[in-house]
This record gives C-alpha cells, sequence and structure tokens, in this order.
C-alpha cells in the first residue's frame, strides 16, 4: 500500500515566508495526530559542519520546536558526533559549530544536545529485528532515550551512500563513534603514523588490547581489536580513524539496519527540504554550488517513501553544473551519476524489507 508524502514548492506570496507553508505543509500530512504531551522530543537535524554554507537554516527548527512545546512536548535539537577528526568529533567542539551555524539556545529557544555525550561513546545497545549485518545496534543515548523524533532532512548528493535523506540521517546521524565504526568499516581501525604522538591515549581506553605503542606509534593488534572506535575517540591528534572500506551496498543496508533500531517504539514523523543540492554532504567544511535548482518540502510518517519522492523530484530536475557534472548526464539517476561506486538503492530495498516503510507512495501537492 502506497504512503502518502506531502510535498510544496518554496514559492511564496507576498506576506508568506517559507516558514508558513512549512506549517501547513506538516499539519497537512498529519503531525497533530501525534502525542506530544510530556513527551521528549528529539529534533534530530545536520547542524553543519563549520565552513559549509548548505546546511539546513535554524529557522526551520525553530519553528517545529516551537509547534512542539505548544503541544505539551519538551523539545531539544541534537545531532551525534562524527567519526572523522573535526569540528564535530566532539561535544564540545561540536556545539561550537552548531552554535555558530545558529543552532543555539538564544536563536531556537530550545536546548542543543550532542546526543552521543563528550567523546561520542554514549550509546545504548538496540537489537536489530531482520537484521543482516547488524545484530545489535549502537545508538546515541540522547536520540534513544528519547520518546519522539522528528527529523529535518537535507537532502543532498553523498560521496559514499549517494545521497543523504531521512533514512541516513536517522540511521547513520543516530549512531554512535562505534556505531559509525560498524556502518563504514567491514574490519579494524588504521593508524597515521604521520599523525601519532605515541602518548598512549588509545592503549589506556581499549577494553579489548586491540592496539599497543611500538617505538612511539600506534599500532593495531588486528586479532585483539573488536572496531569499538574506543580508540579514536580517545586520541587527541585524530591519528587513528575507520578505514573507510565498507562497500556501498553494505554502508548502506547497514544505514537503514540502524535506522531500523533508531526508529523501534518511537512516534516519528519527517520532514525534507530539496534545497541547495550540493554534490557531498553537509560533513563536508565547504560546499559546492547547487547541482539543481530547489525544489521545495516534504513531509511524511514514512521516511523510505519520503526518501524515494525526493530521488525521483531530484532526476526530474535540469542539471545546472554541466561544466563540472558533464558525465552525470548518461545516467537518469543524478546520484550514481555523481557518484558511480555508490548503491543507495541496496539501502532503499533494504529498508522496504525490513519493514521501516515502502517506496510506493502517493505525492500530494499542496
Amino acid at each position: 500500500m502506497a504512503s502518502e508524502v506531502f510535498f510544496t514548492d518554496f514559492s511564496c506570496k507576498m506576506g508568506q515566508s517559507q516558514l508558513d507553508k512549512m506549517m501547513k505543509l506538516v499539519k497537512k500530512a498529519g503531525i497533530d495526530r501525534m502525542d506530544l504531551q510530556d513527551k521528549y522530543v528529539a529534533i534530530k537535524v545536520h547542524f553543519g559542519e563549520w565552513g559549509n554554507m548548505a546546511f539546513l537554516r535554524q529557522q526551520y527548527a525553530k519553528v517545529i520546536c516551537d509547534y512542539v512545546k505548544e503541544r505539551g512536548g519538551r523539545p531539544f535539537l541534537t545531532d551525534c558526533n562524527t567519526l572523522y577528526p573535526g569540528y564535530r568529533s566532539n561535544a564540545l567542539d561540536h556545539l561550537d559549530a552548531a552554535y555558530m551555524n545558529g543552532y543555539n539556545p538564544l536563536a531556537t529557544g530550545v536546548h542543543t544536545i550532542i546526543a552521543d555525550g563528550l567523546r561520542g561513546t554514549d550509546e545504548r545497545r538496540i537489537p536489530v529485528e531482520g537484521g543482516v549485518y547488524v545484530k545489535e545496534a549502537k545508538n546515541c543515548a540522547a536520540i534513544a532515550e528519547a520518546d519522539v523524533m522528528i527529523t529535518l532532512n537535507h537532502f543532498k548528493g553523498h560521496i559514499e551512500a549517494g545521497f543523504g535523506g531521512a533514512i541516513k540521517n536517522i540511521g547513520m546521524g543516530s549512531g554512535s563513534k562505534e556505531g559509525k565504526m560498524e556502518m563504514h568499516s567491514s574490519g579494524t581501525p588504521a593508524v597515521d603514523a604521520d599523525a601519532c604522538i605515541g602518548c598512549g591515549m588509545c592503549v589506556k581506553n581499549c577494553l579489548h588490547q586491540g592496539v599497543s605503542v611500538v617505538d612511539g606509534l600506534a599500532v593495531i593488534n588486528e586479532d585483539a581489536c573488536v572496531g569499538c572506535g574506543h580508540c579514536f575517540a580517545y586520541c587527541p591528534k585524530g591519528a587513528i580513524n575507520c578505514k573507510w572500506d565498507e562497500a556501498s551496498s553494505a554502508l548502506t543496508m547497514k544505514i537503514a539496519e540502524y535506522a531500523k533500531a533508531t526508529l523501534a517504539g518511537k512516534q516519528a514523523f519527517h520532514i525534507s527540504f530539496i534545497k541547495d543540492v550540493s554534490p557531498l554532504c553537509d560533513c563536508d567544511g565547504g560546499n559546492d554550488t547547487p547541482i539543481i535548482p530547489d525544489v521545495g518540502m516534504l513531509a511524511s510518517f514514512d521516511p523510505v517513501a519520503l526518501d524515494q519522492a525526493c530521488v525521483d523530484l531530484v532526476n526530474q530536475q535540469p542539471h545546472l553544473r554541466e561544466e563540472r557534472f558533464a558525465h552525470v548526464h548518461e545516467h537518469a539517476d543524478l546520484f550514481k551519476g555523481m557518484h558511480p561506486h555508490t548503491d543507495w538503492e541496496a539501502g532503499m530495498a533494504h529498508a522496504e524489507a525490513l519493514g521501516i516503510g515502502t517506496r510506493a507512495y502517493e505525492l500530494k501537492t499542496m
């Protein structure tokens, strides 16, 4: 049975704002049916790496937070630490980036919480019903403990997953460092010898004797390492990191399995924006100019149908970057054209098989 996905473009009459249109959209999509009274409501959004300008502006989040408070809910804005070193790899720097990008209590009226704690290790383990790759997801604690999840998704390209939308925001975006390691890699981490200072923090914080310091450099003990990610969570120089060696099909399927665990037992609602569609994720410290015109906003209770609708709408648009992405025109699928090695289809099919939602949808245009 097809799921309902509601859509509106960004055009506004005089006196009307995109925020007004968004609220009309989400109410038409049925957000009023949710029970928010006295519920902890995680508003899951990507705060944007510092230097990136394509991330969603905080005004969208503020209006949703105001709505949740009006309904008696207790909203908070949240995201999880990154696996790679950067502005968002620990809670302190992550909050700096979020605040500089406008996701601060003065601008939004709610608290901003980094869901997996200071170093990205505050997690809850949740069984994955029907999981093929993942039997027990390592989810960020604050998201796992929330009663309700509302996602604000910036739909754009992604160098490993093909695109980033609702499922990726829910799955990858709600994984702890260990969870992100599990999704991105099929094995153990790697050491950057040029960055390592031999301080031993990795050894001190490893629970499995999976790393040692030899002649002043960290060395991964391949037979003992379980891939938990604590070593790079505690490395002060970011010298230990993921090998990023998982095949794209397996990566997108693991993301779907994490999304399954994240949504288990939760009320959830999803809003996506096809706006400033950059070739790369908002995790990048910069962003390219858009590759298609801005399309509009979509909302649904079904994140799978929502992502499929976004893909279809994007692929109907004229391409704006022929000088850089001429090869894209050889593909009916824009994302496959930009990142030929990726396999987003595998993840979508798996998400449907897991019962997260359906790829069949009825687009209701406002």
